[in-house]
């Protein structure tokens, strides 16, 4: 069965030709040109996952982005964007997006982080278009997840079920990838692990060299978890990835 996509373009010469390759690719896509009509179209058929334009005239992105997850709404949203700067990245990750993609984009790359997103949120076996790939193996020495309620290592506690995170007392208000990615390191708390696994386990595809997106979210994930006259938790390994430990 085909997976629904919600696109808000206010472009509409992009807009036209996302459309048609996403058709072309297997999915059913709802595409409208203004964030009030996403709004309304998600209201009425909430789509598997959302496209959304940056900078839209009247209601944009991030505020369609912003009331969606005010309302409890967690659809995957993907942003297209073209502000380079990490600070307007940030601004997408905060308010609640789950990715971004930075114009001019590769179409190939827009379907690979649409695969990725509804991965995560689709059961096991099941892909985000006809013909969408298996998530890579990742290495044997990575620790496995395991059923029990809490897990915990450097002073961090997490409920997997509950999608909740504590660092001492204190509760942490993260989105679905900082979560994840926090999940990720806690379980292998002392392993290093390496950029190109974090991607595949997290994104479900490595997006090269290249990509700072993994390093957005790390440093946003820093910004939520680190405490004054306290250890730095996520530490950075030069070159390799990074782990979680308290010194």
């Amino acid at each position: 069965m085909s997976q629904t996509v919600l696109l808000a373009e206010d472009d509409r010469a992009i807009r036209n030709a996302l459309e048609r390759a996403l058709t072309l690719e297997g999915y059913q896509v709802m595409a409208v040109a203004d964030g009030v009509e996403a709004l309304a179209q998600a209201h009425r058929n909430r789509p598997d996952v959302l496209v959304l334009d940056v900078m839209m005239p009247g209601i944009d992105g991030l505020q369609v982005c912003r009331v969606l997850r005010a309302e409890g709404d967690r659809t995957p949203i993907l942003m297209l964007t073209a502000l380079v700067e990490t600070a307007d990245r940030i601004a997408g990750l905060d308010a609640g997006a789950d990715d971004y993609v930075v114009k001019p984009f590769d179409v190939e790359e827009v379907f690979a982080r649409l695969r990725a997103l509804l991965r995560r949120t689709s059961p096991v076996g099941v892909g985000g278009a006809p013909g969408a790939e298996a998530p890579r193996p990742v290495p044997e020495r990575l620790i496995e997840a395991v059923p029990e309620r809490l897990i915990e290592a450097a002073g961090v506690r997490m409920d997997p079920q509950a999608r909740r995170a504590w660092r001492g007392g204190r509760e942490l208000e993260l989105t679905r990838t900082e979560f994840e990615l926090l999940e990720l390191l806690v379980r292998n708390a002392g392993i290093v692990l390496d950029h190109s696994t974090i991607y595949d386990r997290i994104w479900g595809y490595d997006f090269g060299p290249g990509s700072k997106n993994l390093a957005v979210y790390v440093g946003y994930l820093r910004r939520k978890l680190d405490e004054p006259d306290a250890p730095q938790l996520i530490h950075t390994v030069r070159g390799v990835g990074y782990v979680l430990r308290e010194n």
